[in-house]
């Protein structure tokens, strides 16, 4: 069976750009033209996957994420538009899994799509974790890479750990500091301590996992937004 897509824009270009590109590539597509239409859409056809977008004639698009993510457990991709960093923030904070930036190529959606729906199929978390000679074994709480084990402070592993639970996805800065335990801070000089902290340990990780800290393959900057840890 044919996994479904639904499809939730106003612009008509875009709904047939993607339904070509989808199609082609062997999804059955169902489409909305607004938010109100996308949520009773979404109830009937149950779709494996949602592609959303936040500019919508009736309903703001975080509006219609937040109505879907009471009942719907399937990832959604949203659709922004270049330099909406906060939307994209306020939508992978309101359950988005992901995000593409208008206009993109559909070879990168369908690998964005694959992504994600590989992750919903993973019956289990995936104990073991290769990047090239990188092994992180969660079950053995173990670092390895060759035959040297790499030492990592607590928070630092917990920082990884969460990456790796999330591997492909986008997480923002205040959905890493939330799992970290810590504040993501009230006042101007709060947040931007905050920041400090969670930038800190994020390169202190990329020093000792990464080949290259300086040129992240691991765990990369999504800017304006946080980090995504790349699939092994």
């Amino acid at each position: 069976m044919k996994q479904a897509v639904l499809i939730i824009d106003d612009e008509l270009p875009i709904r047939r750009f993607l339904r070509v590109g989808l199609e082609d590539a062997g999804y059955r597509v169902v489409e909305a033209d607004e938010g109100e239409k996308g949520v009773v859409l979404a109830a009937k056809e149950r779709p494996d996957l949602i592609i959303l977008d936040l500019m919508l004639p009736d309903l703001y698009g975080i509006d219609v994420l937040q109505r879907l993510r009471e009942w719907f457990s399937g990832p959604i991709l949203v659709l922004s538009v270049q330099g909406s960093e906060d939307d994209k923030i306020a939508a992978l904070d309101a359950g988005a899994d992901d995000y593409l930036t208008k206009p993109f190529s559909t070879g990168e959606l369908l690998a964005r799509m694959r992504t994600l729906l590989r992750r919903v199929v993973r019956e289990t978390p995936q104990p073991v974790y290769r990047f090239g000679d990188l092994v992180v074994d969660l079950g053995r709480h173990v670092v390895q890479r060759g035959d040297q084990n790499i030492h990592l402070s607590s928070t630092e592993y917990a920082l990884l750990s969460i990456f790796l639970r999330h591997v492909g996805r986008v997480l923002t800065h205040n959905q890493l500091l939330r799992e970290l335990g810590r504040p993501t801070g009230e006042t101007p000089d709060d947040v931007r301590s905050a920041m400090q902290y969670l930038r800190v340990y994020v390169n202190q990780l990329r020093e000792k996992i990464e080949e290259d800290p300086h040129r992240p393959a691991i765990i990369v900057t999504e800017t304006g937004v946080g980090y995504r840890c790349k699939e092994p």
